[in-house]
């Protein structure tokens, strides 16, 4: 085994091979191997076997099947698994809390972003909210084109402004006015569904124009199984308008990562407009057990001696029924109106028949009593008789039974945690309110979706705590959504936001005054800056309310920005550098990066958690970091000594990692791993 550190790859994964090597456990005989375009040798699919695999008979050629289909999607997927040379770039004067807060907020492309999150967080997020542009034909979409590297030759030809986004306008005009978005949204949907948990779930928000598309995709990128509801939300907006219909509402698509898990993936939640007498707020449910149906024909129950009761006395005389009585009740199997009316039983109240008298003093039964009725809950009740009239278990919750003041048998099953969901989403608040209320705090932004609207979906998503994901942040009212939920809970819920930073064009009305506002703050006139800067002052506003004990008020996030990578081109080209270049280039690392930077590319290609709190130290007269303390520690110091190494050894980190070039000699270079191997053999040792 060689001594040689390994040494870290500092791109994204490559999706493409590890689809691959997937497919390729299944079936091994559908894999090859083909030359690529630079003439190496790649694993390849070979697409007529695979076809073959997955079919019963003959395949000659293309079949008709059931798919959804548009010009580009191919390229979607090519795009969406093609790796790229990025990294993030951490801001700390732009942060709050850089080295303690667990929330992050990621500037730049948010399909990006999905790449580079690919590792760090892959099943990790419990829920994924996004508000993508709706198709509305005047909005703009992104335009995801990783193969070309001419950013001159992008900015003349409009895909690209000044600023570097990669925007480009959706008009019906173009013929691929809904193909252009579902282009934008599946790739960035592919990605998203890896970062969710198996009990994870995905809400979108999206109105009438691609709710039909959103839905469908879904189906593809998630499983039909998977889908969770259509959420409709009353949107309580203006209604005074000369359309025919007056529309006032949007959608909240919700999908399962895995239905499996779904019981875990929603919340014990209870919509805020049930009403405050509910039963689900007292945290039980407490009903009749009779069901008199034809699928719960009547039988004969024995309540014994003993047998509780939520009254302290009562007497109920029984029902003076014959032999005719049974014949006519077991002929139609459920009690009819006319079998009750001919013997005086009470329909409306729903009482069995008694056919003994019942008796009850100290609240309890004393002596037996023969019921006649139909019920659902026969089994448990039975059970719970046979229990000694003690409580037993029903979906893990104890329930109980007893007799009332009306002499109706009843349960009562404890729900400490009830669940009341409901598919129509009323009363959250108003765009248009909640425009106001950024107004007053100084933030300018369109169309914000209502704090009240996500601080509930955050509950149903992320009932528990976890991570919850925006990489659609617009002025990140998810992100105050979540610190909000924590607040009023104390759960440990974590967000990462991403938002691209569009520029604010003073000339559009609706953005004026958040351009001024950016002028004023001597900050970049662009979306993302309002965002961080709601996000500064929501926080502060919610501390200043009532906040549960439990929660640890972070309010804080750590801003990454999405660049390119840290590492010199010769890095990725070592083919294409000449041996001049290579004595220009000793270190291979740019020269405008510090040690900082090094730190969360790393972070990235180690998959280890971005937001993980941070210590700096010098050991020996070196910077050393220290990620969770020993999770993972990093020099990126030149002149590296075996005194150094051995101090950091004596640490036992999990990981460390050294610059390739920061040895002070081979020598020391050579003995790094022996080193480790002696004194830390569990140690990940490597060089970028």
């Amino acid at each position: 085994m060689s001594d040689e550190i390994e040494k870290l790859k500092m791109h994204s994964p490559d999706l493409t091979q590890d689809n691959i090597a997937k497919i390729r456990a299944l079936f091994p005989g559908c894999v090859t191997e083909a030359a690529g375009e630079d003439g190496k040798l790649r694993l390849a699919v070979d697409f007529d076997q695979l076809r073959q695999e997955l079919s019963d008979s003959i395949v000659e050629g293309p079949q008709e099947r059931y798919h959804l289909n548009w010009p580009g999607k191919r390229e979607a997927l090519i795009t969406a698994n093609a790796p790229i040379a990025k990294t993030l770039r951490p801001a700390r004067d732009e942060s709050v809390d850089f080295d303690t807060t667990q929330n992050l907020f990621i500037e730049g492309d948010n399909l990006e972003a999905l790449k580079l999150l690919q590792e760090t967080y892959l099943g990790k997020v419990k829920m994924i909210y996004i508000d993508p542009p709706y198709n509305t034909g005047s909005d703009f979409i992104y335009r995801d084109d990783f193969s070309t590297t001419a950013g001159e030759h992008q900015e003349q030809s409009g895909e690209r402004n000044e600023a570097g986004e990669r925007l480009v306008a959706n008009l019906e005009s173009d013929g691929r006015f809904h193909s252009n978005w579902l282009k934008m949204i599946y790739s960035r949907l592919r990605l998203a569904k890896n970062l969710l948990s198996d009990d994870g779930i995905l809400f979108v928000s999206i109105d009438d124009n691609e709710a039909a598309n959103l839905r469908r995709i879904c189906d593809e990128v998630f499983g039909e199984k998977n889908f969770c509801a259509q959420f409709i939300w009353n949107t309580e907006g203006n209604t005074d308008n000369q359309y025919a219909i007056k529309v006032n509402h949007e959608y909240v698509l919700a999908f399962y990562r895995d239905k499996e898990h779904s019981d875990r993936a929603i919340g014990r939640v209870i919509d805020p407009n049930t009403p405050e007498d509910s039963n689900l707020r007292k945290g039980y449910a407490d009903n009749n057990i009779n069901k008199n149906n034809p699928e719960n024909p009547p039988a004969i129950m024995t309540l014994p001696a003993g047998f509780p009761a939520s009254v302290e006395e009562l007497k109920y005389l029984a029902k003076p029924v014959d032999e005719a009585f049974f014949e006519a009740a077991n002929a139609e199997k459920y009690i009819s109106d006319s079998l009750k009316a001919k013997y005086d039983i009470e329909a409306k109240s729903g009482l069995p028949v008694k056919l003994d008298d019942l008796v009850i003093e100290n609240s309890v039964l004393t002596k037996p009593c023969r019921i006649y009725v139909g019920m659902a809950n026969r089994n448990k009740l039975q059970e719970f008789i046979n229990n000694d009239c003690n409580p037993v278990l029903e979906d893990g919750q104890p329930i109980s039974f007893y007799i009332n003041a009306n002499a109706a048998v009843r349960y009562r099953k404890k729900n400490e945690k009830p669940r009341n969901i409901l598919s129509v989403l009323r009363n959250f608040g108003t765009t248009e309110k909640t425009k106001t209320y950024l107004k007053k705090m100084g933030i300018f932004y369109d169309y914000p979706k209502p704090v009240g609207l996500l601080e509930y979906l955050v509950k149903v998503g992320a009932d528990e705590g976890g991570l919850v994901l925006d990489f659609f942040a617009g002025s990140s009212s998810v992100f105050e959504a979540v610190h909000s939920a924590n607040c009023s809970d104390g759960k440990p819920r974590r967000v990462v936001a991403v938002q691209i930073p569009e520029r604010l064009d003073p000339a559009k009305k609706e953005q004026k005054s958040a351009y001024e506002f950016c002028v004023q703050s001597n900050v970049a006139p662009n979306l993302a800056e309002i965002s961080k800067e709601r996000i500064r002052r929501a926080g502060q506003k919610v501390l200043q309310g009532e906040c549960h004990p439990d929660w640890n008020k972070d309010v804080g996030f750590r801003v990454l920005k999405i660049d390119s990578s840290n590492m010199a081109d010769v890095f990725y080209t070592p083919d294409q550098t000449s041996q001049a270049d290579l004595l220009a280039r000793v270190d291979n690392v740019k020269p405008d990066r510090t040690a900082e930077d090094l730190l969360f590319q790393v972070l990235l290609d180690w998959g280890v958690d971005l937001t993980l709190p941070i210590r700096r130290e010098t050991v020996l007269g070196k910077t050393v970091f220290f990620v969770a303390d020993t999770a993972l520690m990093a020099c990126f110091d030149d002149g590296i000594s075996e005194d150094l190494v051995k101090e950091l050894a004596g640490h036992a980190p999990m990981r460390i990692v050294f610059k390739d070039t920061g040895f002070a000699d081979d020598q020391t270079k050579i003995n790094v791993r022996q080193i480790f191997k002696a004194m830390s053999p569990e140690t990940e040792v490597k060089a970028i």
